[in-house]
């Protein structure tokens, strides 16, 4: 069973990643530097992905004790193909964290607390669709940095270059092959599953 990342961060984690003490993580909060949410108890609280923000904003390094896994979020609309990616991608457990949404208003939501590396994105959704998404993704100063990999199983020229003209890396056609999705996400061939 994979161990999902933790949503919110206290002082204390943040002050170990940042690699100072809980007193100077409380005052960039108090300053508004550094955006936390405060609980019902009056406790604050810090998105992993605004602490990476933050981080990259003052040039810190942050102290992650891990051997810095790939964040891939894979937002489809059909329930098993995104199933199956994750399957795929979790025998490279030690290199990969993936994460999952079937529209692409969770999408936006999922970008903001697991802070993926690649987005691997459907361009035909209903509601919001991939191209909306993608465009949405590169306009953020703080999503625009996320790479993306969009999914079809309608790859026209047309749809090709719409999407690679609002910012997608790539666009792979559907069924995916297994070889090329690794090629593109940068990993290893040398599958454990």
């Amino acid at each position: 069973m994979k161990v999902m990342p933790k949503s919110y961060l206290t002082p204390n984690e943040v002050a170990e990643l940042l690699m100072v003490s809980p007193t100077a993580v409380r005052q960039w909060a108090e300053k508004g530097d550094l955006n936390a949410l405060t609980t019902p108890g009056g406790h604050r609280r810090f998105l992993p992905g605004e602490v990476e923000r933050f981080a990259r904003k003052r040039g810190l390094t942050l102290n992650t004790g891990t051997s810095g896994a790939l964040r891939v979020l894979v937002v489809d609309d059909d329930v098993q193909l995104t199933r199956y990616l994750a399957e795929y991608l979790n025998g490279y457990q030690d290199e990969v964290v993936t994460q999952t949404v079937n529209d692409g208003f969770a999408a936006g939501l999922k970008v903001r607390e697991f802070n993926p590396h690649i987005v691997l994105l459907d361009l035909m959704m209903p509601g919001i669709n991939g191209f909306q998404v993608c465009r949405l993704l590169k306009a953020g100063p703080d999503t625009k940095v996320i790479r993306i990999i969009a999914m079809t199983g309608y790859p026209s020229l047309e749809n090709v270059e719409k999407i690679m003209a609002v910012g997608a890396d790539a666009c792979l056609s559907k069924p995916i092959d297994g070889q090329m999705l690794l090629k593109h996400l940068g990993l290893n061939q040398q599958a454990s599953a």
